[in-house]
């Protein structure tokens, strides 16, 4: 497929946030990919995430309309990158009005932005709608599907609408020259828990609305279905936008009310407006170009010329740029959390350039190629590109030296999963040892294993993160409160060099990670908990104030340095007042009224997380 002329995601990224900035919208940084404050996720998944306690009602400090580009990494696709249309990377762009405009606006600015911002051809667009659930009296969506068919008429186009419900009976009626289609819940349904039978009390809901783009070039692939339609996974329709009507709640009778305001959520991938803008269903052809030409140069093949050497360059490109990302806020190559997903990316990215014949050691040269690309958008990677590449080779190195005790293993008939969990040996590679010396490898074997450490994995980080973006049960928002004072008593026995490195909060604990070059001594710790229990005694109130962000850096509030932030920020304060206040902190929030009730404060455990970094486990008492 020809592509069109080329329009890079740094425009439309531009010409979005100037869109809805005209639109009376505060525009917001990206939040880092790794959440703070939030035990539910490892990392940022979606545009929507950092919004949800203004969603649920908290006043946001810049207002009732806010626009914003997200960064945004997802697990789940680790998998499946290496097709046309998968990353793990990527960008949501964003739109919310809190309780301020509702339906008729946000469609209407949609389809404005969409076919005369970035020109996409509105005879390629079809839209999806709520079909309605009957059993809890939540009616057909009527509205949004009368806006989207006026404006197609105005466009001189006829936009029929279809009644599909499930997306398996998609694939059974197809488009019957539909323009507007009404799906289940399933589909056309947002909420934290899902449809609504699975909806807590008090938790809100609603329709939703999204956009696709039809590649008309690509053909139906009937393995997926017998016919094509919007929600059909063949590769013919993009999703590349949803605009969440967040209008109810669920009582506690389980039956559904209005919400007092409405809300709207508008999440759109960066990179697939960019498909769509460009008429290329290849999602890595134009948004990772400068990557591409980087491996062409590196391994003297062409991208696209073969399936299994673009599958490579697909994984190589994706796998890096995410890895660069997640480095430059702080994520570490590790065997736990985080740091176990960029290692995972790294050495999946080793493998393929091993594959494509790529010089070793030469892979971390591409981050000078991303750093590059988003030099202007988001300077902070340009500016540790350097550290970033270093962290990048001697990840290389070491999983090379893991390679080379993988390889004697293999030689003594140690079995794949093994290999796998032991070993960090990549089934691909065991795979191909295999077949060079005449071996067959149990694959379904593996898969049983390998599910059995998935499911274990699992548990384990369910138990590690239960809670939710909702929890301010007592004990979490007691614990998030004293992270602010261990934080200043960490400086003030170890000095003003220590930076803080992320914190994770649950009702049962707290972990503060923090930047030091040497392990705590037990008097440290002793004095660092007698600090934090002498300031409980005091009884001090925690405050709050939003100041302009140039404002509140004068005030000394601590915050995360070279992070991007809003033109005005919250600062919570422990003290009468901000200037004479023990701890000071940019923070979202929420804190107790008053510390004299959070307990005792004992540090459990100092240790290692990666190097230079040590963390701290704590309980209140």
């Amino acid at each position: 497929m020809l592509c069109l002329a080329h329009m890079k995601s740094s425009e439309i990224r531009q010409r979005f946030l100037k869109f809805f900035e005209k639109r009376g919208h505060a525009v917001i940084p990206s939040s880092p990919l790794v959440p703070e404050n939030d035990p539910t996720t490892l990392f940022t998944g979606s545009g929507m995430q950092p919004m949800v306690p203004y969603l649920l009602g908290e006043s946001h400090p810049l207002g009732t309309r806010i626009a914003d580009s997200q960064k945004s990494f997802r697990t789940v696709d680790i998998d499946e990158v290496g097709d046309n249309r998968h990353t793990t990377f990527f960008e949501m762009l964003g739109n919310w009005s809190l309780g301020d405009y509702f339906k008729k606006e946000q469609i209407e600015w949609m389809f404005q932005f969409l076919t005369e911002e970035i020109k996409i051809d509105p005879n390629k667009l079809y839209v999806t709608a709520f079909m309605g659930d009957d059993k809890n009296s939540i009616p057909k969506d009527i509205e949004s599907a009368g806006l989207w068919k006026k404006l197609f008429a105005q466009r001189g186009i006829e936009a029929k609408e279809i009644e599909i419900g499930s997306e398996e009976n998609g694939y059974q009626v197809g488009m019957q020259g539909g323009r507007i289609f009404f799906y289940d819940a399933k589909k056309n349904w947002w909420s934290r828990a899902g449809v609504p039978e699975k909806m807590p009390a008090g938790e809100p809901g609603g329709p939703d609305s999204e956009m696709f783009y039809e590649f008309t070039d690509v053909p139906h692939d009937e393995k997926f279905g017998k016919f094509c339609h919007p929600n059909c996974d063949c590769g013919r329709f993009l999703e590349i936008g949803n605009n969440v009507f967040m209008e109810y709640k669920k009582n506690s009778d389980g039956t559904f009310s209005k919400l007092p305001k409405n809300n709207v959520d508008f999440g759109g991938g960066l990179e697939r407006l960019v498909m769509a803008a460009t008429n290329c269903p290849d999602i890595i052809r134009v948004n990772y170009q400068p990557i591409i030409e980087y491996i062409e140069s590196a391994c003297g093949k062409k991208y696209g010329e073969k399936s299994d050497e673009t599958r490579a360059f697909r994984i190589i490109a994706d796998h890096m740029k995410a890895s660069v990302f997640l480095i430059a806020d702080g994520v570490i190559p590790s065997n736990a959390d985080q740091g176990y997903y960029v290692r995972r990316l790294l050495r999946r990215a080793v493998r393929f350039s091993d594959f494509l014949d790529i010089d070793k050691s030469i892979l971390s040269e591409v981050v000078d190629s991303i750093a590059l690309m988003y030099k202007d958008s988001y300077p902070e990677v340009y500016a540790k590109s350097s550290s970033i590449k270093n962290i990048i080779a001697e990840e290389e190195n070491r999983f090379r030296e893991t390679l080379s005790k993988g390889l004697k293993e293999f030689e003594k008939g140690t079995d794949a999963f093994t290999l796998f969990s032991s070993y960090g040996f990549p089934l691909e590679l065991t795979l191909e040892l295999a077949k060079e010396k005449g071996l067959n490898i149990d694959i379904d074997e593996f898969k049983k294993e390998f599910k059995k450490h998935q499911d274990l994995s699992r548990s384990g980080a369910e138990k590690k993160f239960k809670g939710g973006l909702a929890d301010t049960s007592e004990m979490s928002v007691k614990y998030h409160t004293a992270t602010h004072l261990l934080h200043q008593a960490l400086h003030d026995v170890l000095g003003e060099g220590i930076m803080q490195k992320g914190s994770n909060i649950t009702p049962e604990r707290l972990r503060f990670d923090f930047s030091h070059g040497a392990k705590m001594t037990g008097d440290e710790i002793k004095k660092v908990e007698y600090i934090v229990n002498q300031k409980i005694k005091e009884n001090l109130p925690v405050n709050k104030i939003v100041l302009p962000t140039a404002e509140a850096e004068k005030t000394g509030a601590r915050h995360f340095f070279g992070e991007k932030y809003g033109d005005q920020v919250s600062v919570y304060y422990i003290g009468k007042d901000i200037q004479s206040a023990y701890a000071k902190e940019f923070c979202g929030g929420p804190h107790v009224e008053n510390i004299g009730n959070l307990g005792t404060f004992k540090i459990q455990k100092e240790e290692a997380v990666s190097q230079g970094v040590r963390r701290i486990k704590a309980v209140l008492q």
